[in-house]
């Protein structure tokens, strides 16, 4: 029998400055920092904590998202879509061919669980 591990997420200390691959900042002058608190021993998954301050950018995605929001409150737009407004609580998923925008309205802070490829 394999012992399971149990990892609680902390405060973000070492989290990485600078925007994700395929976000392009379209207004504002949004920051984000990423903070990987774990992957999977095969790769496949990880997960961490995000942050980010107000602004718009346009998303790209390749990989599935799910998302839990901590703090903040986002607006985001698929193309050619409706807006859905997320903020503190809410649990979401974002699929891996989402091309749309992200307007950050307050500061976020989320957790989230990435499945690469």
């Amino acid at each position: 029998m394999t012992e399971k591990t149990i990892l609680k997420f902390g405060a973000v200390k070492n989290g990485e400055a600078g925007d994700l691959a395929g976000w392009i900042v379209v207004d504002g002058n949004p920051t984000m920092k990423t903070a990987v608190q774990h992957t999977t021993e095969d790769g496949k998954v990880m997960s961490g904590t995000w942050q980010a301050t107000p602004g718009t950018y346009h998303a790209t995605y390749s990989d599935y998202e799910f998302v839990h929001m901590i703090s903040g409150r986002i607006v985001i737009t698929p193309d050619g879509g409706a807006p859905v407004e997320v903020g503190p609580g809410d649990a979401f998923v974002v699929e891996a061919d989402f091309k749309g925008t992200w307007k950050i309205i307050e500061p976020v802070t989320k957790h989230f669980v990435v499945r690469i490829g």
